[in-house]
């Protein structure tokens, strides 16, 4: 990354965007870099590391408490059997079992339940956060050719909800991090942005003005001058990433 810098009176100064200074990176992308963020997120990772590293010295020494048993297995058949011989002066082992499966089959059918509707949730807060972010994003009606849910037909698969958020993964499994705030996830349009200018047929998908722009070069060619290098009508457009999505 290269310090952006401004001419005046002959002197050299740093370009300022938002009271932060202006990085250039090597694919020629502009970053506002945030150094307080930075700093910050540092911060929260070191102490995050300190908290992993007394978490592993602690299930270290829980670990030494088990030393010398050769056999898990059995200590573990031992331990139910201690349990057994406990509640035996309330019925004998045998009616124990008999309990214990009718218990297990009623809370079976339980968890089943809790899972069912656990699952309906999933997929209304699915629909909610990462359909709704498609619906609302400013980057595609800005700089996509094809409406939201084309896109999200062909990107929603990068995008999960972890712990009520939206995080964006690349083609590689990677979670997509922020540019301009490092250490930090990028947000829904950021990583959408990312994605589609690591997509080989972005040139299709883009407004022609975005396409043939920086980052954006490259794909599957198209016609010059076409909006988002398809015809010149929506259902036209609509019908031709249909068409590539399922050959791609």
């Amino acid at each position: 990354m290269k310090l952006k810098t401004v001419e005046v009176n002959g002197k050299q100064y740093a370009e300022i965007q938002d009271d932060k200074p202006v990085y250039v990176e090597d694919d020629g992308k502009e970053v506002a870099f945030d150094a307080p963020g930075t700093r910050s997120t540092i911060t929260r990772l070191n102490a995050e590391a300190k908290d992993n590293r007394q978490r592993a010295e602690t299930a270290e020494k829980t670990v030494k408490a088990f030393e010398g048993i050769d056999d898990p297995a059995a200590a573990k058949k031992a331990l139910a059997t201690v349990a057994n011989l406990d509640a035996k002066t309330l019925v004998d082992a045998g009616e124990i079992e008999k309990v214990k499966g009718e218990i297990s089959k009623a809370y079976q059918l339980q968890l089943d339940e809790l899972t069912a509707k656990a699952s309906g949730f999933e997929q209304q807060l699915y629909a909610e956060k990462i359909g709704g972010s498609f619906a609302r994003s400013q980057f595609i009606a800005e700089k996509m050719a094809v409406p939201a849910d084309m896109v999200q037909a062909t990107f929603g698969s990068n995008f999960k909800i972890e712990e009520g958020k939206v995080v964006a993964y690349d083609a590689q499994g990677q979670k997509i991090f922020s540019r301009s705030r490092p250490g930090e996830l990028a947000d829904f349009n950021e990583s959408l942005e990312t994605l589609v200018s690591q997509y080989p047929h972005r040139d299709h998908i883009l407004k022609s003005s975005d396409a043939n722009g920086g980052g954006a070069q490259g794909g599957g060619g198209g016609n010059p001058g076409a909006k988002g290098n398809f015809g010149g009508s929506k259902a036209d457009r609509v019908a031709a990433i249909k068409a590539m999505t399922a050959t791609s």
